[in-house]
């Protein structure tokens, strides 16, 4: 993978020298293992994932502000390793819809890329809004706010974040109908190992906690800033928060990914 220094826009102007920093930095916050689905092949891939899960991403916010205004306040060195990525064909989803088909839409896009188009390396990030970004908070806010309530449907449990039985096939098998690629593993957890990248949004945890105080749902009687902090100190691991997702997009867009929804 190479990375852009040059990349327009004061979020990539991180670029590689800011990156090689942080993974110099002691341990990863909030970040996962880099266990991978990635195709072997798929080195550029693969090799993002190794920096992004290097990256430490803070999680220890006590207040965060309504419009965020500095860069220590996002996720802005990994914002900027996927910005600079030019090792295949790039995709980013806006999705908003919890209980749509955003999750099968991004699986869908990747089986086609990685084996009928032969394009091992393809990113797929989503930039994750709207109810959709419920399934990026870790179950203990689930349970703390009645997420659930926010969520529609029959949805009770942060059940996206879950492992499907499908997960433990053989992955060797890709053309199998009950299989790790297959409509029967749709999860972020999966779609994560895959190597998709899931954006948080800012400005959707801050409306949030603007209607958890609404609400009364706040069993710890926070203030707005407060209960924002905490949401993002429990989003899942391997997300990366941005200041506003509507925002980013037009960053995506200028870095040649293809705008999907």
């Amino acid at each position: 993978m190479k990375f852009n220094a040059e990349r327009r826009g004061a979020l990539a102007g991180f670029g590689a020298g800011v990156i090689a920093s942080w993974l110099s930095e002691s341990g990863p916050v909030n970040a996962a293992l880099p266990v991978t689905l990635a195709p072997d092949n798929a080195k550029n891939l693969r090799e993002l994932l190794r920096v992004l899960a290097g990256i430490p991403r803070r999680r220890d916010f006590k207040t965060v502000p309504m419009i965020l205004d500095d860069p220590d306040l996002w996720d802005a060195a990994s914002i900027a390793a996927v910005l600079a990525y030019t090792g295949g064909p790039k995709q980013a989803w806006d999705n908003t819809d919890l209980a749509g088909s955003w999750l099968n839409g991004m699986r869908n896009s990747m089986n086609v890329q990685i084996w009928s188009l032969k394009q091992p390396n393809f990113l797929c990030v989503s930039a994750t809004h709207g109810s959709a970004h419920l399934a990026l908070f870790d179950q203990e806010m689930w349970d703390k706010y009645q997420l659930a309530k926010w969520a529609g449907g029959n949805i009770t449990r942060n059940t996206f974040i879950q492992a499907p039985p499908a997960f433990s096939h053989d992955p060797g098998d890709f053309q199998s109908a009950e299989g790790v690629f297959s409509s029967k593993d749709n999860s972020v957890l999966v779609l994560q190992r895959r190597g998709v990248v899931f954006m948080a949004c800012h400005n959707a945890i801050w409306e949030l906690a603007e209607r958890l105080v609404g609400a009364g749902q706040n069993p710890d009687h926070l203030t707005v800033d407060a209960i924002a902090a905490e949401l993002t100190n429990h989003l899942i691991a391997d997300v990366v928060l941005t200041p506003g997702i509507v925002g980013m997009l037009v960053n995506l867009q200028q870095s040649g990914f293809a705008y999907s929804r």
